[in-house]
């Protein structure tokens, strides 16, 4: 199996160089069957190479920028149309004469690197005007609540430069999932995805800068790159400055979409909300060229690549070792998540996103699903349900397992007031209360229960539907067959009008 270096320069050979399977055969000892698979293949659901020193080649100097044009010039062309090195040298002979001095090899090296440059554009700057889709992505940092709780969140930038148009998305860290989803979410928003795009050296996608300007990037991000058919650009180290108009753009979004800190419920719906907010921004004029940047913006959609015909999972896949209690720690320690008491020291496969954190079984169905946890500091999410599942089918064994302890105390406190038999129908009841509502409100009622004294399952089910205004839903009343079914009964207003008549004329001749 190839490495995603090999697989990355196959595919470079046959979309930037412009060699044909067999070529690219040849060079590489691949087999013919082997390079065509990777150059068709567009499901990546799962290093850039070295980039070297560019000869100097001083006695080609005064006849580089005809060379750069003709080269320039070729990428308007079909690819058997374009200059050999061979016909470069032939012209720089034919309109210079006598005057050229330069060999044949010199002009081959020089065309082979700046060819290199020119198709591949791995160089490393921003032009003034930009080209219609190219974009720019970052970070900003902002807070937010989600159910009223504050987060010292982070937002996904991207911008795109030639129109200025640009979009966002709040998460609660900066990780792979989060700067995955993101690109993801709005690439199937916009409809396409922009072909050349420029980061920052963040950890997320390069592991290495190599002296010289190269990159080695992340085995994940080049994952992302191929199934999207991005090229992605880096800036120097230490020179954010180089996206200046994301840089601005984070800005922009910050004052004008996230002020006030915003208060949700639900931050994948308020991203959802962003996406419309940025559509309706755009309708105001640009603030250098001619026109709204809607109206610039279509010579940028139009650039767009095709969206891939397989949707990109953005999901990390890891194993995780559970304790004693079906628990797993993540974070390098700091974040604790529940699995279940079946899964008690042994390793699970745990899914993670940029929302939330899955507990998958054997056959990879979800099994629990945690919000994730963000921050640096230590923090525990506990999902009740299997465990309350697991203690209501063994009610007796409730004390002997390190579980009781982990309970709150309003419900050691009212499992003390029940018998033997009743802790496990109470225990359902819990369960099923979690189920509908959630962990936190079953306690609630227990805890309500006890102020009460109430101790039979009915009241608590009942106590718990008045408390979390819920209003019980009766069953239809079935009748018997042998009762006759009443006809609707129609009332005739036409015989009190006659009795309103009769007494009128009553009361005229008395």
């Amino acid at each position: 199996m190839l490495s995603m270096t090999q697989i990355k320069n196959i595919r470079k050979m046959y979309f930037e160089e412009g060699k044909n399977i067999s070529q690219i055969a040849r060079e590489t000892g691949y087999d013919r069957k082997t390079v065509r698979k990777y150059i068709e293949k567009d499901d990546w659901n799962k290093e850039l190479p070295k980039i070297k020193n560019e000869p100097l080649f001083p006695k080609l100097d005064p006849y580089k920028a005809d060379i750069d044009a003709w080269l320039i010039e070729d990428k308007k062309v079909k690819r058997k149309q374009r200059h050999t090195a061979k016909r470069i040298y032939v012209r720089l002979l034919e309109k210079y004469k006598d005057r050229f001095d330069c060999s044949y090899r010199s002009v081959a090296g020089y065309v082979a690197i700046k060819r290199k440059e020119i198709f591949s554009e791995n160089k490393c700057y921003l032009p003034l005007e930009h080209k219609p889709g190219e974009a720019q992505v970052d970070f900003g940092d902002a807070d937010f609540y989600e159910n009223g709780k504050l987060y010292n969140g982070k937002y996904l930038n991207l911008s795109f430069p030639h129109s200025n148009k640009g979009y966002l998305q709040v998460f609660k860290g900066e990780n792979q999932e989060c700067l995955f989803e993101g690109l993801k979410t709005i690439f199937e928003h916009i409809g396409g995805v922009p072909p050349r795009m420029w980061f920052d050296n963040a950890s997320t996608m390069v592991v290495k800068v190599i002296k010289g300007g190269g990159r080695t990037l992340t085995d994940d991000f080049v994952r992302f790159m191929e199934h999207y058919r991005f090229e992605a650009v880096f800036c120097n180290v230490d020179a954010g400055h180089e996206k200046g108009n994301v840089e601005n753009k984070v800005g922009y979004h910050r004052r004008n979409m996230l002020v006030p800190v915003p208060r949700f419920e639900d931050i994948i719906k308020f991203n959802q909300e962003l996406l419309i907010q940025c559509e309706e921004d755009a309708r105001r004029e640009h603030y250098r060229k001619e026109g709204t940047i809607e109206e610039l913006y279509k010579e940028d959609a139009a650039a767009l690549l095709e969206l891939p015909r397989v949707a990109f999972d953005t999901s990390k896949y890891i194993t995780v070792k559970t304790n004693g209690y079906g628990k797993f720690l993540l974070n390098d320690g700091l974040h604790e998540y529940s699995a279940a008491p079946k899964y008690a020291n042994t390793r699970v496969l745990v899914k993670l996103t940029a929302y939330h954190v899955i507990v998958l079984d054997e056959n990879h169905r979800e099994m629990v699903r945690h919000n994730r946890l963000y921050g640096d500091y230590k923090q525990t999410s506990m999902q009740w349900l299997p465990y309350l599942n697991q203690l209501a089918r063994r009610p007796g064994a409730l004390k002997y397992t390190g579980i009781y302890n982990m309970l709150p105390q309003p419900v050691k406190e009212y499992l003390e007031t029940l018998s033997k038999p009743d802790k496990g129908k109470v225990l359902r009841v819990i369960a099923d209360l979690t189920q509908e509502n959630s962990f936190e409100k079953a306690v609630e009622t227990i805890s309500t229960a006890l102020s009460y004294g109430v101790t039979d399952i009915d009241s608590l089910i009942n106590l718990h539907n008045r408390l979390h205004e819920k209003i019980p839903q009766l069953k239809p009343v079935s009748l018997p067959e042998h009762i006759p079914h009443l006809r609707r009964y129609e009332p005739n207003f036409m015989i009190y009008d006659k009795i309103l008549e009769r007494q009128v004329q009553r009361d005229a001749s008395s």
